[in-house]
């Protein structure tokens, strides 16, 4: 019998269809499913790396909370999207990955029972981290559109502000790839002041924008530079997902109990990985403009194959979703047809947000090229429809 913490923990779906395609070898599987990306990451952090595995600095515990360069490093970063100083020392830790440090964020924020808004739909692995950390996730319901998503902000409006700790957002989102405009921003902001909440930002994909706008960060609000932890990686935006490198900035007294969460959990970092991703934030030739033009590409071809569909277009990120509820089935019964029948790995929405997210795939766009996307709509006709 599983222990409490556990009870509301759902698989993600991604390692169920992740373990199904490998097994089954067949470089024609269009891989779909899992936020990968075949694009280089900066290749002076992969010099750097192969450096740093012959330096007996990086095989250390040492420092606990993150190389400095990299604290001083991520804290600009930040400053630079959001217009605000930060103390380096003070309000930034490193964390073993993105979705590490959020899970050190909630720990550190959250009592048994409190309420933290997300938006639905939403990737699973944050809802079963909220859970985890005690919370009950308040969901916001992201519009669906032939335009995109936007957010219900009537929706908003109506819930309750009392009980809820945190508002955790991210925009891009994922895995709608929903991207907040100033006016969203706004209301969201408005929210969290009158809830007096954090707002935890996931920034792992900041940049990754296809509608030609600027990167708009919450902290840029009136009053908010106190409510803000932005949580970042070195994943998406850099390619470099195998580093496990990411980190929290926000107000002093916040992030000395991030810290300590930190130091309870992971302990430190990987040594050989810091410098290198201190290094791709820091290179002016990161490579992020011309990845985004290369994503862009392939989201354009997959939205073109699959235009006969009902596929809700991203602004950002990696992946979109495809509604398959007009064709009579839910997300697990195309997942399945699309594989046996398609050659598709997609994942099916299931519990990635509230009950009306299982009539959802996800389509990730950024691991295949062009070349190996175009076809997908007949491969999704034969799935679906034959």
């Amino acid at each position: 019998m599983s222990v409490s913490r556990l009870k509301h923990i759902t698989k993600i779906g991604v390692e169920v269809m992740g373990d199904l395609a490998d097994k089954l070898s067949d470089p024609e599987v269009l891989r779909l499913e899992n936020l990968d990306t075949d694009v280089r990451p900066p290749q002076s952090a992969i010099d750097f790396t192969k450096r740093a595995v012959d330096n007996d600095d990086a095989n250390s515990y040492l420092p606990f909370f993150g190389l400095n360069p990299l604290r001083k490093a991520a804290t600009a970063l930040v400053e630079r999207q959001s217009g605000q100083k930060y103390d380096w020392e003070r309000e930034c830790v490193i964390g073993a990955g993105g979705m590490s440090g959020i899970l050190n964020v909630l720990l550190a924020t959250l009592e048994p029972g409190d309420e933290v808004l997300l938006t639905d739909p939403i990737y699973v692995g944050l809802i079963n981290r909220v859970h985890l950390a005690g919370g009950v996730p308040r969901f916001v319901p992201l519009i669906p559109s032939s335009e995109g998503w936007r957010l219900d902000t009537d929706a908003l409006k109506e819930i309750d502000p009392e009980p809820v700790a945190a508002a955790m957002l991210m925009s891009p989102g994922m895995p709608t790839g929903c991207v907040f405009t100033k006016g969203e921003w706004e209301a969201l902001t408005d929210f969290c002041k009158e809830a007096d909440c954090w707002l935890i930002d996931d920034t792992a994909m900041e940049r990754i924008l296809y509608n030609g706008g600027p990167v708009i960060h919450p902290a840029s609000f009136p009053e908010m530079r106190e409510k803000v932890i932005t949580c970042g990686a070195v994943t998406k935006e850099y390619r470099m997902i195998g580093w496990r490198v990411g980190w929290a900035v926000g107000p002093a007294e916040i992030i000395a109990d991030v810290m300590r969460v930190s130091i309870s959990n992971v302990v430190c970092q990987t040594g050989i990985a810091m410098g290198a991703a201190a290094v791709a934030i820091e290179d002016s030739h990161d490579g992020i403009e011309q990845a985004v033009a290369e994503w862009k590409r392939r989201r354009d071809t997959a939205l073109e194959e699959l235009k006969e569909f009902n596929v809700i277009p991203p602004d950002g990120g990696w992946s979109f979703l495809v509604d398959v509820s007009s064709l009579g089935m839910d997300g697990p019964t195309a997942s399945k047809r699309l594989l046996d029948k398609g050659k598709i790995a997609a994942t099916s929405m299931i519990n990635w947000g509230s009950k009306n997210t299982k009539r959802f795939v996800r389509i990730v766009f950024s691991n295949e090229p062009v070349d190996r996307l175009t076809g997908l709509g007949e491969r999704f006709k034969k799935s679906l429809r034959d």
